[in-house]
């Protein structure tokens, strides 16, 4: 499976193998299986319905690394049910400033990332971070974020380390981020955007414990795998 995401080099390739009750999920960079991922887990979803192995109407079950997700249609949305990762204020680590190239607000950890709170959204969309330095800092990876003008907020997600420079959309970063914004702006419900280049929007509902996460898919190509 490492293999073949090498040969995929997507930020996450995921592999579904059918159980008793639902699936095995499990998560590629080209460098390191992850334990926790969203988009990956949307188009495993979406991948089910439209091939018709689910019923459209069907919940998708998925058994992870991370215990139970599962999935479900919601109108032209997916949404998706993952654990809360809140995190907890930490010292910066050495280099992650400089890496950075900005003043951080807040510097925050979970058991995966690094989150850095910045000053404005136009400081998270100018971001050009040192890949380098980045890269040395042993987390999977490190969220930036900001409150943002016609979202709730918005989010980059860097994870060198872990073989994606830039992900283009990060749902288990918003596992962190919605508990994160809770705090913030007293309120459990909402649209948030990951300003990468790529971009895209990501529904967020808070639940005791549990992220509802919601997003779209749509399917670009078909393949087989032959060796």
């Amino acid at each position: 499976m490492q293999l073949v995401a090498r040969e995929m080099n997507l930020a996450e390739t995921a592999f579904l193998l059918r159980q008793a009750d639902g699936y095995q999920l499990r998560w590629f960079t080209p460098m390191v299986e992850m334990d926790l991922c969203g988009h990956a887990t949307l188009a495993s979803a979406h991948a089910l319905w439209e091939e018709g192995h689910l019923p459209p109407g069907e919940q998708a079950r998925f058994h992870t690394r991370s215990g139970l997700l599962t999935a479900q249609r919601k109108g032209d949305w997916i949404e998706m049910d993952f654990p809360a990762k809140p995190d907890e204020p930490a010292p910066a680590p050495d280099g992650l400033i400089e890496a950075l190239g900005a003043s951080p607000k807040y510097i925050g950890k979970n058991e995966f990332d690094y989150i850095v709170e910045l000053d404005s959204e136009d400081t998270v969309r100018r971001l050009k971070p040192d890949f380098t330095l980045l890269e040395k800092i042993p987390v999977r990876g490190v969220i930036v974020t900001s409150r943002a003008a016609d979202y709730d907020f918005v989010s980059r997600f860097f994870a060198p380390a872990s073989g994606i420079p830039e992900d283009p959309v990060t749902g288990s970063a918003h596992c962190c981020l919605g508990p994160f914004w809770r705090e913030r702006l007293n309120k459990t419900e909402f649209v948030a955007y990951q300003a990468s280049a790529r971009g895209g929007v990501v529904r967020v509902r808070l639940e005791r414990d549990r992220i509802l996460l919601g997003g779209q898919a749509v399917t670009v190509l078909r393949g087989e795998l032959l060796a």
